[in-house]
């Protein structure tokens, strides 16, 4: 693959995801090297292999995969699939099914117990095992109406992948000691969360079902953010980013049972939503840099630093 050979396709993204020139390179001395280490992977094992990002919000991660599906497939001839963690949310229904047996909490998406875990799994199995022609959709979730998106508006992978990229902000997050729940981190879970319900639903899903979903990952990728601090900043930027694409466009009708067809936050619940997230978040800034296979230090500027290898791909 020549220079020349990639960048247009490289110039192409940048314009397309109003990325600022200087992505080039981001590009060039980050994900070049791990689209390659991921190729070493492939070859190395044999046979097709899961990747997952993780990334606290506003890391970076859905550009980064996005950048290394097109790279790894246009300019490889590497069948690669993508999926976020976020498109297997449970629908909002199941959500509130689920805040009222266990907690309200978790009417609000994010945490785990609040995705579909085995759907997740069944999109794995069928891109695996699909033969040349086959389809497989692949869910999608619309974060401006708090919904999955409906099965006829789901994109489709045909064929086999060869690379499957999985990204999230708790992707391959540990459960914590059972001692560390007993302390707030927040004002949410000390005052809406005050017998740990919630949070101890939420570790024990790590434990399990979630854990089984992340075992099945053959490389962990962590985009390290520099603080909760900045995940709060860049999330409220996110949702601004998101109310401005939304504000000219004609609304929806309202889904189905009544549920409101557009869901921007206001930056005072960006706040809140945030705290949701920060338990997760916190343990996985503090253990996973030690266990990660790749670990891309994040500026407070949103850059990438370039990729640090923990060791050769397929030798744990």
């Amino acid at each position: 693959m020549s220079e020349n050979e990639l960048n247009p396709t490289i110039e192409t993204l940048i314009s397309q995801e109003g990325l600022p020139s200087s992505y080039g390179h981001t590009v060039e001395h980050t994900i070049l090297p791990l689209a390659h280490r991921i190729l070493e992977l492939r070859q190395r094992l044999g046979r097709p292999v899961l990747i997952g990002i993780h990334g606290a919000q506003g890391t970076g991660k859905s550009t980064l995969t996005l950048f290394l599906k097109e790279i790894l497939s246009r300019h490889h001839g590497t069948a690669t699939a993508s999926f976020s963690v976020d498109d297997i949310y449970l629908t909002r229904a199941e959500r509130q099914r689920l805040a009222g047996l266990v907690h309200p909490l978790f009417i609000t998406r994010g945490v785990p117990g609040t995705h579909d875990v085995s759907l997740g799994q069944k999109v794995i199995d069928q891109l695996l095992a699909a033969k040349p022609g086959d389809k497989t959709p692949i869910p999608a979730f619309e974060k401006a109406r708090d919904d999955r998106a409906p099965r006829d508006r789901w994109p489709v992978f045909e064929g086999p992948a060869e690379v499957i990229l999985i990204e999230g902000w708790c992707l391959g997050a540990a459960p914590e000691p059972e001692e560390a729940l007993a302390r707030p981190v927040n004002t949410l879970e000390a005052e809406e969360d005050a017998h740990a319900t919630w949070r101890s639903y939420v570790n024990e899903c790590l434990k399990d079902s979630y854990r089984a979903f992340f075992d099945r990952l053959d490389y962990l990728v962590m985009l390290k953010a520099p603080s909760m601090e900045c995940v709060l900043e860049w999330r409220t930027l996110q949702e601004h980013k998101l109310a401005a694409r939304h504000a000219n466009a004609p609304e929806e009708g309202a889904s189905d049972e009544g549920a409101p067809s557009l869901r921007i936050m206001s930056d005072d619940e960006v706040a809140r939503f945030i705290m949701h997230y920060q338990r997760v978040t916190e343990h996985c800034l503090r253990e996973m840099p030690g266990r990660a296979d790749v670990l891309i230090p994040v500026g407070a500027d949103h850059s990438l630093a370039a990729p640090q290898f923990r060791e050769p791909p397929g030798s744990s």
